[in-house]
């Protein structure tokens, strides 16, 4: 198989590393690309010091012109990408009364104007190639969550996205999923453990009560879904929302 070029945006840490190393494994070439290409680096090294390619690359995915250079580079300097994991997010939870106007413009830009204008500069390499893998991160949190009324609209929003997607792209070869995850071991959940004002081991020992497995998630367990997602096994796998979640959700 030719070598896939990949590109996963918030790679610097988390599920985003976590991806960006699974098909790095997978034998892709991988843009690691978040806000600072320096924090990029530990992620780039892992890959390399494995035998496999990456870039790292700095942009804001919520805006154009710098998403439009990051995409370009990208093909520049490691080929025509074929791969998109929408994985840059951010959080700013309040309840809806607190919320300003900035704390909702933020997360709605990064998640849902990321997704679409990195997919918009992306789809016409797939197009070409008639082959494409996106996977849009979607979150449990889109059916609802305290205090997360931004990031509940935009992960809502990140499925309708991924439908749509998969309508217009799939007669080029090209697949659009999204996946949702529970709850995920990240900084990220550790910054909620402490907006509620509990430790993040208590925050995750009352997550475990919930969840059927009987354990949290990790990194990892996100990028083994998005590693299946991206293969040629799943070329009749779009539009589709999987939930990583260790269990129904109620």
């Amino acid at each position: 198989m030719t070598e896939r070029i990949a590109i996963v945006t918030g790679s610097a840490r988390g599920i985003g590393a976590a991806t960006a190393r699974r098909l790095a494994s997978d034998g892709m070439a991988v843009a690691v690309l978040d806000l600072d290409e320096v924090a990029c680096a530990g992620t780039v090294k892992e890959i390399a010091d494995a035998g496999g390619r990456a870039l790292a690359v700095a942009a804001d995915v919520s805006q154009g012109d710098q998403v439009e250079a990051a995409v370009q580079r990208v093909a520049d300097e490691l080929g025509e990408p074929a791969v998109l994991i929408n994985n840059a997010g951010v959080i700013r939870d309040n309840l809806l009364f607190k919320m300003t106007d900035d704390d909702w413009d933020t997360v709605l830009g990064v998640h849902l104007s990321g997704a679409f204008l990195m997919t918009r500069a992306v789809q016409k390499y797939m197009v070409g190639q008639r082959w494409g893998r996106i996977v849009n991160l979607s979150s449990s949190s889109a059916l609802g969550n305290r205090g997360q009324v931004n990031y509940s609209a935009a992960k809502a929003g990140m499925q309708g996205f991924t439908k749509t997607l998969a309508i217009e792209l799939g007669r080029y070869g090209v697949t659009a999923n999204a996946v949702a995850p529970g709850f995920i071991a990240t900084d990220m959940t550790a910054t909620t453990a402490a907006r509620v004002g509990i430790s993040f081991e208590d925050f995750q020992q009352a997550a475990v009560q919930r969840i059927p497995v009987g354990r949290i998630g990790q990194p990892d367990d996100v990028a083994h879904t998005i590693s299946f997602l991206v293969s040629e096994g799943a070329s009749f796998v779009s539009g589709q929302v999987i939930y990583v979640a260790g269990g129904p959700l109620c």
